[in-house]
């Protein structure tokens, strides 16, 4: 199969031309895995394909909204306007009710992560003189103490992976324990996906574990991106690489104009 590559040059993931980008937007897919009947919203654009990518093959009844107020049948490219058959109406104020019984799985790119998951997408520096304004606290709450929430980053590096985050919007591990059963009882952080590896939680207390590597990044590139020590047991294996049938999907269906090249840092 022939790659379909915007102009430039992408990082390269392996030598048969499988793209960084390509790899990224599989593991993201996986997070979503098997998830159910369950709306799916992504954040940025190699989020979009992967939960695109994971609805028309390995987890059939996600959810996806065409970002107002419908739920749409089919599968489209990025960066186009919504293709497909309408499934459901979902008007803003319904959305509260569904994060609330925790029927909804987010991923979205946090502007700076700890040890422990909490993360920070409000402001960067002294809370009352921040050198950054950023989007604000919004949603990161509610998401990661209500329903199954993920993370995205594109640029992995000590400025995104740091000891302690300026603001906690998002909840982490040691903070939901902390706090006791009314953060803890439905918080669930699942993964974060970054242009260098995946990582998940350590199920017994709770810190961010290396799950795997891109192909051609190694243990110590990451932890040189990385603010903190990482969490590695034994050898990491590889992040797998996308099938025939995803590439296809990927490069002729979902993103024929190589977005995904954009947005990944190799």
């Amino acid at each position: 199969m022939t790659s379909v590559m915007p102009s430039g040059a992408p990082a390269t993931a392996d030598a048969a031309g499988v793209s960084r980008a390509e790899v990224c937007v599989v593991a993201c897919a996986d997070a979503f895995r098997d998830n159910g009947e369950m709306i799916a919203s992504a954040f940025g654009t190699v989020p979009a394909i992967a939960v695109r990518l994971a609805r028309h093959t390995f987890s059939p009844d996600l959810l996806i909204s065409d970002g107002e107020a419908h739920m749409l049948r089919g599968t489209w490219p990025v960066g186009t306007p919504a293709e497909g058959e309408i499934e459901a109406w979902t008007p803003f104020r319904t959305i509260f009710d569904l994060v609330w019984y925790g029927k909804r799985h987010v991923m979205m790119i946090p502007s700076q992560v700890d040890r422990y998951g909490s993360t920070n997408i409000s402001m960067v520096g002294d809370y009352h003189r921040p050198k950054v304004q950023l989007l604000g606290v919004r949603g990161a709450p509610g998401n990661s103490v209500y329903h199954p929430t993920s993370y995205w980053v594109p640029k992995h590096s000590t400025r995104v992976f740091v000891p302690k985050v300026d603001m906690v919007c998002g909840v982490g591990n040691d903070r939901a324990a902390e706090a006791g059963p009314a953060a803890s009882r439905y918080h669930d952080l699942r993964r974060i996906v970054t242009n260098l590896a995946v990582f998940d939680y350590h199920p017994d207390h709770g810190p961010l574990r290396l799950a795997s590597v891109h192909p051609g990044v190694t243990v110590e590139q990451v932890q040189e991106a990385t603010g903190f020590p990482l969490d590695v047991a034994g050898d990491v294996p590889q992040t797998r690489l996308p099938t025939e049938d995803e590439l296809h999907l990927i490069r002729e269906v979902l993103d024929p104009r190589g977005l995904r090249d954009r947005e990944v840092t190799g």
